[in-house]
């Protein structure tokens, strides 16, 4: 089994975090795993994406042309990823910031509208809505172990942020429940 996954959007929605917090948890669940991270030269505000590649056998390459799973959290990443996302994949994204019709080409991929930047909110801060996708993720995935969640946040998280740990924890859990659905 191997999956890629891209994850896109803007400097500051968590973007990256939210890639290297998959890669932990699958790292922790025994899995070979490489995560490439892309950003603009802005930084915050500018735009931002990473590729993690999961597998049950050591992963070849972080370069891949087609992802399993695309989690976007604006339109530009949608509209600049979405034709990567191989027949039958999975669409997961921010229902909240991405507004209109998201169009099934011929029933090509699932689409997962999350209203994460809302249940984000609920939680404490619309800075958690990567926390939510995540959860939806997670969800859809199976990759979910709360131990293992809480040990990989515990890693991932910077110093500065250990006082967050409860509410990401809560915000992930929002989304794998199916909060925003």
């Amino acid at each position: 089994m191997e999956q890629a996954i891209l994850i896109g959007g803007s400097g500051g929605q968590g973007v990256l975090f939210l890639g290297r917090v998959i890669a932990t948890v699958a790292m922790l669940l025994d899995r070979h795993v490489t995560w490439f991270p892309s950003y603009g030269a802005e930084m915050r505000g500018g735009t931002a994406n990473c590729t993690v590649v999961v597998s049950d056998e050591p992963v070849g390459s972080p370069i891949v042309r087609e992802i399993d799973y695309l989690i976007v959290l604006n339109s530009p990443s949608l509209n600049r990823f979405v034709k990567r996302l191989k027949r039958d994949g999975t669409l997961i994204y921010d229902a909240s910031l991405i507004k209109g019709d998201i169009t099934i080409s011929s029933g090509r991929y699932r689409v997962v509208p999350v209203r994460a930047s809302e249940v984000a909110a609920r939680v404490g801060s619309v800075r958690y809505a990567n926390m939510v996708l995540l959860g939806a993720y997670l969800r859809l995935t199976g990759l979910e172990n709360p131990e293992v969640m809480k040990k990989a946040l515990e890693m991932t998280l910077p110093e500065r942020h250990r006082l967050r740990l409860q509410d990401n924890l809560r915000a992930v859990e929002f989304g794998y429940n199916g909060h925003g659905l």
